[in-house]
Formats: structure tokens, sequence, C-alpha cells
């Protein structure tokens, strides 16, 4: 004779023989396993278990399985947020600094412009070549000096831009985050 064994996480293994399951001994078969189960899951501890609704195990394993899913999702949120909140405020942090280093460049730049306008006002009124060598020598290693700082303008207006371009975007991310977790 051939067995068949079911078994369940809920249930111990139960052996039979294909000569015991007749379509009437069945249901009878079927209502005792449901009934030691119940009877089971009742003296096991969990108050929740009712004789007449056999779902209820099922419907408890659904609602815990969801509240550590959503508690894990909050989590996530939370971390998420925190990381968006650090990128903002190292955002603000770059963009402070290059403030100062722009406004400092300018500064330099103006003294520069100053010293070429006076060398230039001075040679006019200068009396010896070798006088006028040092000016030229002066005078082009400040052009280029300030040719050096203009560039440097413009790499640090272009970062300007690209950093009001990043805090438009974590704003932007931060009111996603913020409808989200609504």
């Amino acid at each position: 004779m051939s067995s068949l064994v079911s078994h369940n996480k809920d249930q111990p293994r139960i052996t039979k023989s294909l000569s015991d399951s007749s379509p009437g001994s069945s249901t009878a078969t079927t209502k005792s396993l449901r009934h030691e189960r119940l009877s089971r899951l009742s003296s096991s501890g969990t108050a929740e278990v009712s004789h007449n609704t056999p779902t209820n195990h099922a419907e408890s394993y659904f609602l815990r399985r969801e509240n550590r899913l959503s508690a894990r999702k909050q989590a996530e949120e939370e971390t998420a947020n925190n990381d968006y909140k650090k990128m903002y405020e190292k955002a603000l942090a770059t963009n402070q600094r290059l403030k100062s280093r722009l406004e400092t460049s300018k500064q330099e730049l103006a003294m520069i412009q100053d010293q070429l306008h006076r060398a230039q006002n001075g040679r006019q009124g200068g009396c010896g070549t070798n006088m006028l060598e040092t000016e030229k020598k002066e005078s082009w290693s400040l052009k280029k000096r300030i040719t050096d700082m203009e560039e440097q303008l413009k790499v640090k207006a272009e970062l300007k831009t690209e950093n009001q371009r990043l805090k438009d975007e974590n704003g932007a991310l931060i009111r996603v985050i913020t409808k989200l977790s609504k």
C-alpha cells in the first residue's frame, strides 16, 4: 500500500493510506485536523485564535508581516531623509566656502588692477631704459596674473552655478520625500 505524507508548518506529519481517503471520510478528516490544529494553537498561548474562524492564524500572520514591513519602510525613509539633509548641509557649507574664496579673489584682482594702473601712470614719467624694461616685466606679470585670476573667477562662477543647481535638486528631492512620507 502506498501512503501519502502531508506536512504543514502547523501540523505534525500525518501518514494515511490511499485506501483511507474516501470522499466521505476526507471532510471528516479535514475537520478533525483543523480542530486538532486549532486546539494546539489555543493551548500554545495565542488568545486571538477563535474556534469558529480558522483563518485567524493567517490573518494574524499577515498583520504581523504588514507591521514589520511598514516599520522597515519607515526606518528606510528616515535614513533617506537624514542622507538628504546631510547632502544639503554639505552643499551649503561648500557654497559658503566658495563665496568667501570668490570675495578674496575679487579683492586681489582689484589690488592688482590698481597696481597695474599705477605702474602704467608711473611709466609716463620714467627716465631710463632699464626702468622701462622692469616696468614692462612688471606690467606683463601683472597682466598674466590678471588673466589667471579672471580664469579662476570664471571657474568659481561655474562652481557657483553648479552648487545652485545641486541645491535646487536637493530641495526638489526633499519635497518629493516629504510628499511620499505623507
